[in-house]
């Protein structure tokens, strides 16, 4: 199912009508090995996109003699070097070609380096290029009409790309089967999109943890809705915030101001 999502993607790559930056941000790969990929898919066809193993298994381990040098060396010689300059000197004078990164772990793993922790910057997503890659879901309570006593709840589903309402139900109940229902009504009216993204209800994820009088287990099996997605290659986003679904909050605001 992959593979033709691939298939897919990199067919509107070669007609021009995705960008390959575009591409890659939907396969979540980077733009160097989609355009290797465009090379293969424009000579081999869609067997150039399956993968295929390599002719001999690459030898990139780092024997333990050599760790050992290593860790000698900064302790004695190279102790106020910073990582870059140890490392030209490893390749200038003691014949160990490692990468940075190789020789990064090797002293972090051993408490040699300290490593700085990066500033966490909040960027606000961007959308979608395309139609049917991301579709979000989200459920509210409200009193919706005067004449209707009881508060319903309104199941909605945006498409990220267009902000289009793709398809809207209301429930008396945000039950497990209403979330199913407008989830198969979505795709029989637009077909299979790519990934869904939702809060962490609990029938979208397992969110019982263990306590006194009961134990549950530390991997917790998938919900109803995460196993039927599986079965559909579609795949389920969680929001970590309220604030990260606020575009299809204000399509229930929007609803709600206007019935």
């Amino acid at each position: 199912m992959k593979d033709i999502q691939k298939y897919k993607v990199l067919k509107d790559v070669t007609e021009k009508k995705l960008k390959g930056t575009q591409a890659a941000q939907i396969l979540s790969l980077t733009p160097v090995h989609i355009s290797r990929l465009k090379k293969r898919f424009l000579k081999e066809g869609f067997h150039g996109l399956l993968r295929k193993s390599p002719a001999s298994r690459p030898n990139k381990k780092i024997y333990d003699k050599d760790v050992e040098k290593i860790l000698k060396l900064r302790k004695e010689l190279y102790y106020d070097f910073n990582i870059m300059h140890f490392m030209d000197k490893l390749h200038e004078f003691h014949k160990m070609p490692y990468c940075y990164e190789s020789i990064r772990q090797i002293l972090i793993k051993h408490n040699e380096h300290l490593p700085k922790k990066k500033k966490k910057v909040y960027r606000q997503r961007r959308r979608m290029p395309k139609a049917g890659m991301l579709v979000q879901m989200d459920s509210s309570l409200h009193y919706w009409l005067p004449l209707v006593e009881n508060k319903w709840w309104l199941i909605t589903m945006i498409d990220d790309a267009t902000n289009e309402v793709a398809y809207a139900q209301f429930f008396p109940g945000d039950t497990l089967f209403a979330n199913m229902h407008v989830i198969r009504r979505i795709i029989e009216i637009k077909g299979i999109f790519m990934s869904l993204y939702v809060d962490k209800a609990s029938h979208f994820k397992t969110t019982r943890h263990g306590g006194l009088h009961y134990n549950i287990a530390q991997e917790q099996e998938d919900t109803q809705i995460e196993r039927a997605l599986k079965e559909l290659d579609i795949n389920i986003i969680t929001a970590n915030s309220p604030q990260a679904k606020g575009r299809i909050a204000g399509a229930a605001t929007f609803a709600g101001s206007h019935l």
